[in-house]
């Protein structure tokens, strides 16, 4: 943060001491008027930079808020195919498992999907993992075929678990504060030049101005929106469990 203050600093007194320089010799001309070079300059710069701090903000939670949204869809396969291959453990243990995994899927569908908004999810997930887990391992393996069998659940959990923690760590992500007080500021900034330049607008240039300023408040606003990926427009919605749990009644209980 030092740093920063210290380049803005630095920055403001560059052009303080330029200016003074050209004047004392005599270079130039003054530039008093709002339409001037001085301000033309300025304003086309100021907008440069709100719109690239503004594309930011809006850009990176939109790649992110994509990448968590396929994260979700690789949680829910691995589900599924934990849900297949339990179906081939023998009664009445498959069934145990089958049951578990339905009722992770529903935990994530409700009580911890509004915890995410919040950016961690519950303890009792890596719980209830930790515990289907544990008693697929415990699972007796008479011959080799029941021993394939546990390995291919073991396989899903293990993938179900490695989706769960990407989900965890996107819970976590967020649009940098930094970055979203500069695009208020930018924007602020490039409301206030003409009034600082010199312009007093009246009558019918206040239309287009006003009409501005709503459309950097809206685009203000969505960024601060879709800051977070399971909150705001661009959430990621619990659509890939949903499937998951109509994909479980089709596939056949362990007999």
């Amino acid at each position: 943060m030092l740093v920063c203050i210290l380049a803005v600093v630095a920055a403001v007194g560059v052009v303080i001491t330029a200016a003074a320089l050209f004047r004392r010799f005599g270079r130039g001309s003054d530039d008093a008027e709002p339409d001037g070079a001085t301000a033309s300059h300025a304003g086309s710069v100021l907008s440069a930079l709100f719109l690239l701090v503004f594309a930011i903000a809006i850009v990176v939670p939109w790649t992110t808020t994509d990448s968590a949204r396929e994260n979700t869809y690789g949680e829910s396969r691995a589900l599924v195919e934990a849900y297949w291959a339990a179906s081939a453990l023998p009664v009445p243990e498959g069934r145990d498992v089958q049951n578990d995994l339905r009722g992770y899927n529903d935990l994530v569908l409700g009580r911890e999907w509004g915890f995410m908004e919040k950016g961690h999810l519950t303890a009792e997930g890596w719980n209830r993992l930790n515990a289907l887990r544990a008693r697929v391992l415990a699972l007796p393996a008479a011959n080799n075929d029941q021993q394939d069998d546990r390995t291919a659940v073991l396989e899903q959990i293990q993938a179900l678990s490695a989706a769960r923690g990407q989900r965890a760590m996107d819970a976590q992500k967020s649009t940098p504060v930094g970055l979203l007080y500069m695009t208020v500021l930018a924007g602020l900034v490039v409301l206030i030049l003409p009034f600082l330049a010199g312009a007093r607008p009246r009558g019918m240039t206040i239309v287009p101005l006003g009409v501005m300023a709503a459309m950097l408040a809206v685009g203000v606003f969505l960024a601060f929106d879709i800051s977070h990926v399971f909150s705001g427009a661009l959430r990621v919605k619990p659509d890939a469990y949903t499937a998951a749990r109509q994909q479980f009644q089709q596939i056949p209980e362990s007999r």
